[in-house]
């Protein structure tokens, strides 16, 4: 691993374990590493070559640690830790600039435009993929909760829950052909309990 992955990896672990709330029950440390993982994946199998897999992988680290500040515009803050992070290494302009533009893709709904870009993209969506995923909507739906005060039924988690695994769509062509098929179990599965 290189140099500056393995330094920003050891600042992101150190950052968000002392920073994160413990009601972020989803977008937590876990989370981040399961996306760093995810985006190794997606990525190895995108052709992306050294100097964008080490982009994706910074990106990958830093996308979510505007959690600590904020959780509606958490992208922002992201983005500002990582630019402030990235200088003091001495990275380069235009390095850093694509690891901010690979955070601002991630927003819902998400909008990439570089392959690299839609490689995160579809590594932050990765847990739609798991048999898990109950465990992660449930997740998602306490923060709502306790974030947003977004209270939902039953029924209307439901559909809440339906609509955004229904609207989504993986960008890259491995999220295509490999995890869509994963993520279709979910469906079926999410819609079975509807009914």
């Amino acid at each position: 691993m290189n140099q500056l992955i393995e330094s920003v990896e050891n600042y992101v672990l150190l950052f968000l374990k002392q920073k994160l709330s413990s009601d972020l029950v989803f977008h937590n440390l876990a989370h981040t590493s399961e996306v760093v993982n995810a985006a190794w994946e997606i990525g190895q199998n995108s052709d992306l070559d050294k100097s964008e897999m080490e982009i994706l992988i910074v990106a990958a680290w830093f996308h979510d640690c505007g959690y600590a500040y904020a959780y509606t515009g958490h992208e922002e803050e992201s983005k500002k830790i990582a630019k402030s992070y990235l200088e003091k290494c001495g990275a380069n302009t235009d390095f850093i600039l694509s690891v901010l533009a690979c955070i601002e893709a991630t927003k819902f709904p998400q909008r990439p435009r570089t392959m690299v870009e839609k490689v995160l993209c579809d590594a932050d969506l990765f847990h739609f993929t798991k048999t898990s995923y109950p465990h992660y909507a449930k997740a998602i739906r306490k923060e709502f909760e306790v974030f947003l005060d977004k209270i939902y039924s039953e029924e209307e988690w439901q559909k809440v829950n339906t609509s955004l695994l229904m609207a989504h769509n993986y960008c890259t062509e491995y999220g295509k052909s490999v995890l869509s098929r994963f993520k279709d179990v979910n469906v079926e599965l999410v819609n079975k309990k509807k009914n």
